[in-house]
């Protein structure tokens, strides 16, 4: 098997994983292949028993499918944590934000939980029910079909609602970091509907965990170099210290904080 054959079936597992099942198209669009090279791909990964087909789709097997976006959750709780602690105190009450989707910033919002009188536009719908338990913070949705398991909206819809607003700040996560820098993610959508509330942000912080370095994706986002602060739990391996050092002061430890 060719090494790109091997990287694309690699990637087509870890994407069926992190959102449980998506269409043989939605497949083609993010790898930018045919859907005849998806099929082929299928035939030899539904061999085993990690996936399956189901209705035109492609999904995890029954004994795997445990909404994933909850397995992600679940993840390095205390990293998250301190990463959602620390943006948490960047953030005065009063305050206007964006807040993306993913799991980081639902961890973000549920730290946010003490803040009064925010205003936050997202379509992390997950985030906007942990934030609506305050009364007197104004939480702002995009209309549209939500994506489940995720609990998110995404496309261009989203990009169009996020072109009438401007906050102070756009917090976000990412799926993965390569090596230059580059951010990623699994669909060209979600880079799209987090470029714009960049664009549209005074301020703009990436909270992203250890493991996201390294994590591959097949869009690409623009560069962690653009970010105003990127908040991670603790620093990476050997191979990102450029990053860090390219960064400087724009990058934060949070567990090392924790432990000052």
């Amino acid at each position: 098997m060719s090494s790109k054959k091997h990287k694309r079936r690699n990637m087509i597992q870890q994407i069926v994983h992190e959102r449980g099942g998506l269409t043989v198209g939605a497949l083609a669009e993010m790898l930018d292949v045919s859907t005849q090279t998806i099929r082929r791909d299928l035939d030899k990964l539904c061999d085993g028993d990690v996936l399956r087909r189901r209705h035109g789709r492609i999904e995890l097997a029954e004994d795997r499918l445990n909404t994933p976006f909850d397995q992600r959750a679940g993840t390095n709780l205390v990293g998250k944590r301190a990463i959602a602690e620390h943006v948490a105190r960047q953030i005065p009450d009063g305050s206007s934000l964006f807040l993306s989707i993913g799991s980081t910033a639902l961890s973000v919002a549920r730290a946010l939980g003490r803040h009064k009188q925010l205003t936050v536009i997202t379509n992390n719908l997950s985030a906007a029910m942990t934030l609506s338990e305050e009364v007197s913070n104004r939480i702002i949705l995009p209309g549209g079909e939500l994506r489940l398991p995720d609990r998110d909206m995404i496309g261009e819809e989203v990009v169009t609602f996020l072109d009438r607003f401007r906050a102070e700040f756009a917090v976000f996560g990412v799926a993965g970091i390569a090596e230059d820098g580059g951010l990623l993610e699994f669909h060209p959508a979600e880079v799209r509907v987090c470029a714009r509330m960049r664009d549209n942000a005074a301020m703009s912080i990436l909270a992203v965990d250890r493991t996201k370095f390294g994590r591959s994706a097949p869009a690409y986002g623009g560069n962690i170099d653009t970010v105003d602060l990127v908040v991670s739990d603790r620093i990476p391996d050997a191979l990102y210290l450029p990053i860090v050092e390219t960064l400087d002061d724009r990058i934060v430890f949070a567990e090392g904080v924790m432990e000052r």
